[in-house]
């Protein structure tokens, strides 16, 4: 019998990371193994692996991981306190070695450079401060290098620990056996000999143990502060996983009982009070409140739920009690999915990146190489040994490739946090350089720039008749119907004049209308071929209202009563409240905006109208299939234009896929968003312009994080090859560029969007 081999996921947290290096070791290991392929991130610590589950199994690959030294669990395994307390516990580490490896260092370096403060012999008490230093202080670079070097690896920590190892042990050799101090065997012609081998005249006066501990306390303090950077860039996505309900009240055996929100099945009848988190998806049974969706939306004002409505898991629940059925449980709910599509998009790397990825991974052990060379050049071109020795040691610090390993992984987690936070998800570095190009976005409108939901938008009444009758009479006989028109006036009249009356005979003529009786009165509401057997004179004015509806792209009907027309209710779907503001901030961004739809010319050109769209064949294209919306977006893209497309139906999900950029709304189907590259999840078009403005700002970063990190690379190692570069200065350099580009990452955090997202984050 044959069997199939099923391709599976795996997320792991790893801890142990010192550099990128460390992350392309592991990434290195994982692939040798038969049927594996994976990505780890040093930036969000996290590895993403895909096996065959009759090939390799979690546990293999965990061993795998731990084997090369490093920590591994499984992502679905970690909560967020474990991360917190495991980044407390590195940053309080770090700062414990930094503080003491000061306080011990500061002197040595202080001695060192100023020769008035020097006394006799004063070598030696520099050497006992500065042990503590090189070793315990400087642990962390040689207990990594150590363990990499059991697996024939090499990484950033191989260079500092060789680096500290070459200027301590230098001056170990000098202060000893060489004329740095005055030394009881001094006199010894075979201690002189062995000094004279190695050393040319006057290079065993000189001592490296202020380079030795600067570099180490340099090197700590930019760990320290990059590991405190990094816990801020991962602020956003673990905030996000902090919202999850950590229990749940559900009904079981006719008793309220409080579980595990984790242990919430589908079907489960859910008790959520006031002020409590929504443990998962669910259709509310019972109850009716307000929710606070901003955490997953952004959205400051709160949602109104009644019975039939959908409620999404970690909202808030405001005021009242409710009892809702769960729909979507554990890694099927909406929230679950924005964080895994959020994951998906920090694992992702740019071609960028990925070349600075195959840079690092020889990096280190041509820099070794280069280091030698530069000692051996100097040696033999007739320099002292002291001047070749330092810039050997200068190589080897100032070339850490640190700031490789963390430009696009920092930047990308800050902004796709961000993002997430807004309530925007980006599945990818790629897409990033796709919205850079935009400049032609266009639009569904059904759903998309519309609500998507018919609304009674007028009433015109015969004379002598009262609004509030024809409303109550036609409301009362829609309600009995399921048609959109229908549901629209019957929603009208509930909510402007409350309980209505009762239908009896009620008859339903699919595509014309309904009829019925209503306090024994004949009712009927359909358009006019409804009536067309019955006789029915249609007033002037009426008929009039009935042909601007019509023209307008609304949709009109005729109520009549008792067999005369009492008035015509006039019904259409409405633009969304944000949807022209969104239209005129992307025109202030300089994007041009194109109306895709398959409604008709007229009802095209009104929405047109309404949100600021221009209203010509260039901008308004109507009456279009589903299957011809693919033909428009790549006819665009033929004539030159880099094309969004914003949708939210299964229609769209083709033209979606075919938009250099697509995005979907996320009150829409699970089918567009499937196929967009960026989904609203509130709906809200507003944001369809801070995603382009964030995705851009995010690529800026990472450009600008790169191209510092290669130039700061390029340009040092030949200043400090061409001993124009004091080791101790290149530690602090190097220390420097790493912070840089964590903090460069971090300003995302403050990107300056357009002037509704500034007031939403404000007021909550």
């Amino acid at each position: 019998m044959n069997t199939q081999s099923v391709e599976e996921l795996l997320d792991l947290s790893l801890t142990g990371m010192s550099c990128n290096a460390c992350a392309m070791t592991i990434e290195k290991g994982l692939n040798k193994i038969e049927g594996v392929r994976a990505t780890v991130n040093y930036a969000t610590e996290s590895a993403r692996v895909s096996f065959s589950n009759q090939q390799t199994s979690a546990n293999e690959i965990i061993e795998t991981v731990k084997s090369l030294g490093y920590n591994a669990r499984l992502l679905e395994n970690t909560t967020t306190e474990m991360l917190e307390a495991e980044v407390s516990e590195r940053v309080s580490m770090l700062k414990t070695r930094l503080t003491a490896s000061i306080i011990f260092g500061l002197p040595v370096v202080i001695i060192s450079m100023f020769a008035a403060l020097q006394f006799k012999n004063w070598q030696w008490l520099a050497l006992a401060l500065s042990i503590p230093v090189v070793t315990w202080g400087a642990w962390p670079f040689h207990r990594a290098a150590l363990m990499n070097a059991r697996h024939r690896a090499t990484t950033m920590d191989t260079l500092i620990s060789i680096g500290v190892f070459a200027s301590t042990a230098w001056s170990l050799w000098v202060i000893v056996w060489g004329d740095a101090v005055e030394h009881i065997y001094r006199g010894s012609s075979h201690t002189s000999s062995m000094t004279n081998m190695v050393m040319k005249s006057g290079d065993s006066t000189h001592i490296y143990l202020e380079v030795a501990v600067a570099v180490t306390v340099f090197l700590l303090a930019g760990r320290y502060f990059e590991a405190r950077a990094k816990n801020r860039a991962g602020d956003a996505l673990r905030s996000l996983l902090a919202l999850n309900a950590r229990s749940a009240t559900v009904i079981r055996d006719s008793q309220e009982q409080t579980i595990d929100a984790s242990l919430v099945r589908v079907g489960d009848l859910m008790v959520v009070r006031p002020g409590e988190i929504i443990p998962a998806d669910g259709l509310v049974v019972e109850g009716n409140s307000s929710l606070d969706v901003s955490m997953l939306t952004g959205e400051s004002v709160p949602t109104d739920v009644a019975p039939g409505s959908k409620i999404v898991g970690t909202t808030v629940n405001l005021t009242g009690r409710l009892i809702a059925r769960a729909t979507h449980v554990g890694a099927e709910t909406t929230f679950a999915q924005i964080t895994r599509l959020v994951r998906d998009a920090q694992t992702t790397k740019a071609p960028v990146q990925k070349l600075a990825d195959r840079v690092s991974g020889v990096f280190v052990p041509t820099v070794i190489g280069l280091s030698i060379a530069t000692f051996v050049a100097w040696y033999f071109l007739g320099d002292s040994t002291t001047h070749a020795f330092t810039a050997a040691v200068a190589v080897l610090i100032i070339a850490c490739p640190c700031a490789l390993g963390l430009a696009t992984p920092t930047a990308l987690m800050v902004g796709s946090g961000r993002a997430a936070q807004m309530g925007i998800v980006i599945k990818g570095v790629d897409v990033l350089q796709s919205t850079r190009r935009i400049d032609t976005v266009v639009f569904d409108k059904t759903g998309t720039i519309t609500t998507g939901v018919m609304q009674l938008v007028n009433i015109v009444v015969a004379r002598g008749t009262e609004r509030k009758e024809v409303l109550r009479f036609a409301g009362a006989l829609e309600h009995a119907s399921e048609h959109p028109v229908a549901r629209a006036i019957a929603t009208a009249a509930r909510k402007e004049l409350g309980a209505l009356p009762s239908v009896s005979e009620f008859v339903s003529s699919p595509g014309m209308g309904t009829s019925g009786i209503v306090e024994s009165r004949k009712v009927m509401v359909g358009r006019e071929s409804l009536f067309s057997s019955s006789m029915i004179v249609i007033p002037g004015d009426l008929r009039e209202a009935l042909t601007q509806s019509r023209s307008a792209g609304n949709t009109a009907v005729l109520v009549v009563i008792d067999g005369l027309v009492k008035g015509v209710c006039v019904v259409a779907d409405q633009p969304k409240p944000t949807s022209a503001q969104a239209i005129g901030e992307l025109n202030k961004l300089g994007l041009r905006s194109i109306l895709l739809t398959g409604d008709n010319d007229a009802t095209a050109a009104a929405i047109a109208l309404q949100v600021g769209i221009e209203n010509d064949e260039q901008h308004v294209i109507a009456g279009v299939l589903p299957d011809e919306k693919v033909r428009v977006v790549a006819d665009l893209q033929q004539r030159g234009y880099a094309v969004a497309m914003v949708g939210d139906g299964v229609n769209d999900a083709a033209a979606l896929a075919q938009a250099d950029v697509g995005v979907a709304m996320g009150t829409g189907t699970d089918v567009a968003m499937h196929a967009s590259d960026l989904t609203i999840i509130s709906g809200d078009l507003r944001l369809v312009a801070d995603a382009i403005l964030l995705s851009r700002a995010t690529l800026r970063t990472i450009t600008t994080n790169v191209f510092w990190a290669f130039a700061y690379n390029t340009a040092a190692i030949p200043l400090a090859a061409l001993g124009y570069l004091n080791p101790m200065w290149a530690g602090l350099a190097m220390a420097l560029s790493s912070i840089f580009v964590v903090t460069n990452s971090l300003r995302l955090r403050k990107t300056k969007l357009t002037p509704h997202t500034a007031f939403v984050h404000a007021t909550r």
